[in-house]
């Protein structure tokens, strides 16, 4: 898994501080209550007596040099330590300890998400209930793009423009029309064109682009098309830019995005201190703004794995201070297709929230597999 990385890294630190500073940050996202350092000596007396010879005044100078660092922030000068978002992002990046998820947990979510009939509309939604309740933050779910790309074709057209190009005109079953504008061979006469569009409607009507592409190319290549160069390769070139990840991104301007939020009660929960209710409720003011977060998990889909934004790292939650933790699932084809995950305060449980979001990414994409295949 890949995070952004702070302008520090462990090895700024040596051995004490990385102590000191880990078990801190593990209290305070455990407790959500900041640490002092004569707490922190009795919290953990068998480690630091003795062996390491900390005593409380040494830990108190150490976290003195980890608040100059940036690492660490108190209310006041006399209260107790707690990890500032750089600080949370270098724990999160070097010293977070990763573990599978249980057997039970496993279950939970797959029981949760079973179904083999379900329309892709309620798996999401029961993903976000599902994450929601098992993560103890609010479940997002960005479905897939309502993108007529997906949907069946039934004409391919190709119109000879000025300055070597040509609109493509994808006609869909559901009546939308597509226009892309084209950069053809050199040469290529207006018949050849109307020729490209006839060998692709012939072979596209009534089928997603996804379920014919290989054979096309592959009818190209075997020279079994019947159609002259220029043609041919406009053919695959036309392939090329309307298939596949990227030609999805190129075509972003005509997506319409759905955002699914599950689970806004859970983020009330141990939340007693006035700060931690203002904090929840700028973050209730976060989750009203629905393009923001839409963008902000459109950026899972550039990347593999999962992804954690921690509070002003992202101006959305500059103010309201959240954590994020977001993974895309795919299709059948393993093409990405949206995002999921789970906001909450930047004192999420990391080590949890991060595996069980990877999971139910996965279980999403063999329901759509399973789904497929049973049709």
């Amino acid at each position: 898994m890949k995070f952004q990385a702070t302008s520090l890294s462990l090895s700024d630190l040596d051995a004490r501080a990385r102590l000191v500073f880990k078990n801190i940050v593990e209290s305070y996202l455990e407790t959500g209550i900041p640490v002092g350092s004569g707490a922190l000596a009795k919290m953990n007396h068998g480690r630091y007596q003795g062996r390491s010879g900390l005593s409380p005044a040494s830990i108190r100078n150490t976290m003195a040099e980890l608040a100059s660092l940036g690492l660490l922030s108190s209310a006041h000068i006399s209260a107790g330590k707690m990890p500032t978002h750089q600080g949370l992002r270098l724990f999160v990046d070097g010293l977070l300890e990763i573990g599978d998820l249980t057997k039970t947990e496993r279950s939970s979510i797959d029981a949760q998400l079973a179904g083999r009939d379900m329309r892709l509309e309620a798996v999401l939604e029961k993903a976000s209930q599902s994450l929601a309740g098992l993560a103890g933050g609010a479940g997002l779910v960005l479905a897939p793009s309502a993108d007529p790309q997906s949907g069946y074709l039934r004409h391919v057209e190709f119109v000879g423009l000025d300055a070597g190009q040509a609109l493509a005109v994808l006609v869909y079953a559901d009546g939308h029309v597509e226009n892309r504008i084209m950069d053809v061979p050199t040469g290529l006469m207006p018949a050849a064109l109307e020729r490209a569009g006839n060998f692709l409607s012939a072979r596209l009507k009534g089928k997603r682009l996804s379920e014919t592409r290989t054979d096309i190319l592959a009818e190209i290549e075997a020279g079994q098309a019947a159609l002259e160069t220029s043609a041919a390769v406009l053919v695959k070139q036309g392939i090329a830019e309307w298939s596949g990840p990227k030609g999805l991104q190129s075509n972003k301007i005509s997506k319409k995005r759905t955002l699914i939020v599950r689970g806004q009660a859970h983020l009330l929960d141990n939340s007693g201190a006035q700060s931690d209710l203002e904090r929840i409720r700028l973050l209730f003011e976060d989750l009203e703004r629905k393009e923001e977060l839409i963008a902000l998990l459109d950026k899972a889909e550039n990347a593999e794995g999962v992804r954690i934004f921690i509070g002003a790292e992202n101006p959305l939650f500059s103010l309201s201070g959240s954590s994020v933790v977001v993974a895309p699932y795919k299709d059948t084809d393993q093409n990405i297709i949206g995002a999921l995950g789970v906001i909450g305060p930047t004192r999420l449980n990391y080590a949890r929230v991060i595996p069980m979001v990877d999971y139910t990414a996965s279980v999403i994409g063999k329901m759509l597999h399973m789904n497929k295949m049973d049709k």
